[in-house]
């Protein structure tokens, strides 16, 4: 069964993602039973058929890069898991959709970076509002999964504003002598 880091601990994975074929259709593509996260055209065109599942936390849907929330803004609250696609490692759109969907959407469930999801990314994925980090299957041993678990924390106090940190350090940190 595949590995997923979930909220800073590694844990099986047993949702499984459908992907169209070239050229198929959404609206013909064969569901497998059990958890499964669906693309967002598939979810666009069968919604009525898919919502009971969604609403029983067995089905999600995932962008693909250029995708946006907004195009299924006021489904969100019935779908416990949203992933986002990462194509390549220099296509960092999934930031973008992440901090979206948890600051300007208040998405709650799990959000779940795939595809090419890489270690020295980890931080900066989680800091964008990422609970569930799933890297391709080959990509790590178990040890080294361990090491990037570890390595998340590495940075304990970023500067930036993020998802989990709204505001900058400067206003974080109360200075010795600084008036209130």
């Amino acid at each position: 069964m595949p590995k997923l880091i979930k909220n800073g601990r590694i844990v099986s994975d047993d949702w499984q993602i459908v992907s169209l074929a070239e050229g198929e259709a959404a609206a013909d593509v064969a569901l497998p039973a059990g958890r499964t996260l669906v693309p967002l055209a598939v979810w666009q065109q069968r919604r009525d058929e898919l919502a009971p599942r969604a609403e029983r936390g067995v089905l999600g849907v995932w962008f693909a890069a250029g995708e946006g929330p907004e195009d299924i803004a006021d489904d969100l609250a019935r779908l416990s898991v949203i992933a986002v696609d990462f194509p390549k490692f220099t296509d960092g759109r999934g930031y973008s959709t992440a901090t979206l969907l948890r600051t300007r959407y208040g998405y709650t469930g799990e959000l779940r970076a795939i595809g090419d999801v890489l270690r020295d990314q980890f931080n900066y994925m989680t800091r964008s509002g990422f609970d569930a980090l799933q890297p391709r299957a080959d990509r790590y041993t178990d040890g080294q999964l361990e090491a990037a678990v570890a390595s998340i924390a590495d940075f304990t106090q970023p500067y930036q504003a993020s998802a989990t940190h709204p505001q900058p350090l400067f206003r974080r940190v109360a200075r010795a002598g600084a008036k209130a």
